[in-house]
């Protein structure tokens, strides 16, 4: 007691008396029995988002709740949450949520932004990231190389950002007169290992008939199609150039480093809390959709083609 009085210590819970009132703001993962999904709550993307939103939020005096919900009971869980809790809003990261599942929430909680998902026909705050305009990067870049033969690594699990940059790479291969043929279209996992092993049996049973560059929908199919290159000896971007999408830390780590799509996962949570700030402060009940355009990195998986 007499350092307490020699240092001036305060007991904490006498200065929180004199302290405001914190709000809180939660933050819901939506979960389904996939990798993606799985991959979501631990990957670079997901820290990466977080750090934005939970900055932006702290320099307006609220606090972040983070939870993770099951697809299947999303609307039940929720409603006991919030009548447990109360929060001043929900950021809902949920790929491939339906617009009843989101319209349940919003039922639940008007103060509602929803990440990763965009519907134009519900009325709620929506803020994505530019799945078409990335893959249109991709393809466009490829293309100006020189490729004319350009192969597309899928994820086996289909979400709508897939799809989405499934139509943007096509149509820039279209601009350029460019064909994807059938026979360059590669199935894998969006896990890096198993990407690797079910690409590996693609040159198993094709040898070095591949094209000349392959854009991925993923940077960790990206980087696990690279593994498989290498381990057979074909050398990126000598034999074939590769390109990714999201810009994630690893991109840099692989050799050679990845060209990729980069995206502001930062900015996407930064946005989402300032939305829900301002509904909160100005009582502003509009609804606003924000697409969060993309940028591509050039770097070390791309080369012209070689000459035949």
């Amino acid at each position: 007691m007499k350092l307490v009085g020699e240092q001036g210590y305060t007991h904490r819970s006498m200065v929180r008396m004199h302290e405001p009132a914190r709000k809180h703001i939660r933050f819901v993962t939506c979960l389904k029995d996939d990798l993606i999904s799985a991959q979501y709550s631990t990957s670079s993307f997901f820290g990466e988002l977080i750090h934005g939103l939970e900055a932006a939020l702290q320099e307006s005096g609220y606090t972040l709740i983070f939870c993770t919900v099951r697809r299947e009971s999303l609307r039940d869980t929720i409603t006991r949450m919030e009548g447990e809790h109360p929060t001043e809003g929900i950021v809902l990261l949920g790929t491939n949520l339906t617009p009843t599942e989101i319209q349940d929430v919003l039922r639940l909680q008007r103060s509602l932004v929803v990440l990763d998902t965009y519907y134009d026909i519900v009325e709620a705050n929506f803020i994505v990231m530019n799945n078409h305009m990335g893959a249109y990067q991709a393809g466009a870049y490829l293309c100006r190389l020189g490729h004319r033969r350009i192969g597309y690594a899928r994820s086996i699990t289909r979400v709508h950002n897939f799809d989405e940059r499934r139509l943007g790479f096509l149509r820039a291969l279209q601009e350029a007169q460019v064909r994807l043929e059938e026979r360059d279209v590669f199935n894998v996992d969006t896990d890096v290992e198993l990407a690797e092993q079910q690409f590996d049996g693609y040159i198993s049973d094709r040898g070095r008939d591949f094209p000349s560059a392959i854009f991925c929908e993923s940077d960790y199919i990206a980087i696990g199609v690279v593994k498989a290159l290498q381990a057979r000896g074909l050398k990126v971007p000598d034999d074939i150039s590769i390109v990714g999408f999201d810009d994630v830390p690893e991109s840099v780590i692989v050799t050679p480093r990845l060209t990729t799509v980069h995206v502001e996962k930062a900015k996407l949570g930064q946005m989402a809390a300032q939305r829900l700030v301002a509904m909160g402060r100005d009582r502003d009940r509009s609804r606003i959709k924000i697409i969060i355009d993309t940028s591509l990195v050039e770097r070390d998986s791309c080369s012209s083609p070689k000459l035949e």
